[in-house]
């Protein structure tokens, strides 16, 4: 059974979205079959993948609005074993629409319960707030991947989110857990880079993913050319470091089961 993660932080900037598809590439190079859900209304996790949200015949939103099948959703992209369900602009109105919505925060955990068996991994890519989509996202997901930049004010609204995902748990989805706190951006020149990793190693602990993300021009080129920084240079810091997270993530669940 596929393990369903949804790639969160209410801030915006923090490397979510290039978390999301550079490390189902990089999982999907290393054999396993990964599933990408572009839950975001900017759609730039299927733009990145090099698939165009206007040339998609359904998305997303079609799936949680209008009861799509999500088997018939699903595109390959350019990387054996890495299918994307896409987004388009048009989920901006699912909150509206979803709010008068029987069971409305477990639509997509419906959605994607007949192909969940399909896949080794799920990685949802959840907007920049906690509205009604990433609630559903956060119910549908056995756990939270939480990127976090390496900046000032890094911490800012961690606690809103915790907040967010005590209450799932609570009300919707019991097993929900922290996958863990990825420092994203990360320069080691810098001393703050360095204290926020300290920072949040005393926070969270063993939490925290040894694996850092470093600030990378690579990172940055790559989804202008519609490609997950494996593809576009696989020997780039970037490219290694997503395939270094992919690996402790696989040795984290390993350790678990």
């Amino acid at each position: 059974m596929g393990k369903i993660i949804a790639i969160a932080n209410q801030k915006g900037g923090v490397g979510k979205t290039t978390t999301a598809f550079n490390l189902g590439a990089c999982l999907a190079v290393d054999k396993k079959k990964v599933l990408l859900v572009d839950a975001d209304p900017q759609a730039n996790a299927t733009s990145g993948i090099g698939v165009e949200p206007a040339e998609t015949d359904a998305s997303i939103y079609d799936c949680l609005i209008d009861g799509y099948p999500v088997k018939e959703a699903i595109l390959p992209t350019q990387i054996k074993g890495l299918d994307i369900i896409a987004s388009r602009i048009d989920l901006v109105g699912a909150e509206v629409e979803l709010m008068s919505r029987p069971d409305r925060e477990r639509k997509l955990a419906a959605a994607l319960e007949p192909i969940k068996d399909n896949y080794d991994y799920i990685l949802i890519d959840c907007s920049p707030s906690l509205g009604i989509i990433t609630v559903n996202a956060l119910t549908a997901a056995d756990s939270v991947l939480i990127p976090v930049q390496a900046e000032y004010f890094a911490l800012e609204g961690i606690a809103q989110l915790l907040n967010t995902i005590r209450i799932i748990k609570s009300r919707l989805r019991p097993q929900l857990e922290i996958e863990g706190f990825l420092l994203t951006m990360y320069d080691a020149r810098l001393r703050l880079a360095n204290q926020i990793f300290e920072e949040l190693k005393g926070h969270f602990g063993d939490m925290v993913f040894s694996t850092v993300i470093p600030r990378n021009i690579k990172l940055s080129e790559s989804p202008s050319h519609g490609l997950p920084v494996i593809l576009y240079d696989p020997d780039s810091r970037g490219a290694i470091a997503y395939s270094q997270l992919g690996k402790e993530l696989r040795t984290r669940n390993k350790k678990k089961k």
